[in-house]
C-alpha cells in the first residue's frame, strides 16, 4: 500500500465516530453512484425487470382475475396490486444477488477490499442503489395498477404510509439478498435462491387466504413476513383482503414494521461481516 493510501487509510478509521461515519457515507455514495452509472450504460436489466413486473400485474389481473372470488365482492385488481406490490419487492431479492456475486465473480469485490474505504461502504452503496431501483419498480407498478383499475381509499397520508411498509420490507430482503451472496459467492447458486423464493411468495395471503390450507401451513402463511405486509398495506389502501382471526391477522400493521426491523438488525451487520470476512 502506498502512503498516500495508508495515510488516507489512517484518516477514515481514526478520531471520532462522527468523522469516520462522514467518510463511511462519503464512500458509500461514491459506490452507489457507480452503480447507476453502470445501469445507465447497461439499462437492459432494468427494463426487463419492470417489464416482467408489470407482465406478472397484467397475467394475474387478467388471466385468473375471473377464478378468484374477492372477499367482500370487491374489485380482483384491487385487491391484487397490494400483493403484486409486496411479490416485486420479495423478487428484487434475486437482483440483488445476482448483481452482488456479478461483482465477486468479476473481481470487482476484490478491487473494492484493497482501496481505502470504510469496510461498509461497499454493502451500503449497493444496498442504496438497488433501494432506487425498487423505488423505480414501485412507481411503475403503481402507473400500471392505475391504468388497470386499482386505486387507493383511505387518502394520501395511508396510501403512503402503505408504500414506506412495501419499501421497508425491501429495504429488509435487501440485506438477505446481500449477505447470502456474500456468503454463497456464486452465481450459480441463484437457482437455490429461487427455490426458496418462490415458495416463500406463494407461501402467503397475496393470491389464497391461509385459512384454506391444512392448519399447520396457514400458520405458516400467517406469520410469513410478506403476508403481514400485504394485510398492512391492503388494509392502508382500503383495498379488500381475507382478515383472519389469528393474532398475526389481527395486528398486521405491527408486524409489517416488526419482521423488516428485525431482519436489517440480523443481516445487516451479518453482511458486513461478511464482507470484512471475504478472503483477499
Amino acid at each position: 500500500m502506498s502512503g498516500h493510501s495508508a495515510t488516507a487509510v489512517l484518516t477514515k478509521t481514526e478520531g471520532r465516530p462522527a468523522h469516520r461515519l462522514r467518510w463511511a457515507l462519503a464512500d458509500g455514495w461514491t459506490i452507489t453512484l457507480r452503480d447507476l452509472k453502470h445501469w445507465a450504460a447497461q439499462p437492459w436489466g432494468i427494463i426487463f425487470g419492470l417489464l416482467f413486473s408489470v407482465m406478472l400485474v397484467l397475467m394475474f389481473g387478467y388471466l385468473f382475475g375471473g377464478a378468484i372470488e374477492v372477499p367482500g365482492g370487491g374489485g380482483y385488481r384491487e385487491f391484487l396490486m397490494p400483493g403484486m406490490f409486496a411479490m416485486t419487492m420479495l423478487f428484487g431479492l434475486e437482483a440483488t444477488y445476482t448483481a452482488v456475486t456479478t461483482d465477486a465473480d468479476r473481481g470487482v469485490t476484490d478491487r473494492f477490499r484493497a482501496m481505502p474505504i470504510a469496510g461498509s461502504a461497499v454493502v451500503v452503496g449497493r444496498a442504496s442503489a438497488d433501494m432506487l431501483n425498487s423505488v423505480l419498480t414501485l412507481a411503475a407498478l403503481v402507473i400500471c395498477g392505475l391504468a388497470v383499475g386499482w386505486r387507493w381509499h383511505e387518502g394520501v397520508g395511508k396510501a403512503l404510509a402503505a408504500f414506506g411498509l412495501l419499501l421497508l420490507l425491501r429495504f429488509a430482503l435487501l440485506w438477505l439478498g446481500i449477505w447470502l451472496a456474500l456468503v454463497l459467492r456464486t452465481p450459480e447458486a441463484l437457482m437455490a435462491l429461487q427455490i426458496l423464493v418462490w415458495p416463500l411468495g406463494f407461501l402467503s395471503n397475496v393470491y389464497v387466504s391461509p385459512t384454506t390450507m391444512p392448519g399447520w401451513l396457514g400458520a405458516v402463511a400467517e406469520w410469513n413476513p410478506l403476508s403481514a405486509t400485504v394485510s398492512a398495506t391492503r388494509e392502508l389502501f382500503g383495498n379488500p383482503g381475507w382478515g383472519g382471526e389469528s393474532w398475526a391477522a389481527q395486528h398486521a400493521t405491527l408486524m409489517a414494521l416488526v419482521w423488516p426491523v428485525a431482519l436489517i438488525a440480523i443481516f445487516f451487520p451479518l453482511s458486513v461481516r461478511a464482507y470484512r470476512g471475504l478472503s483477499r
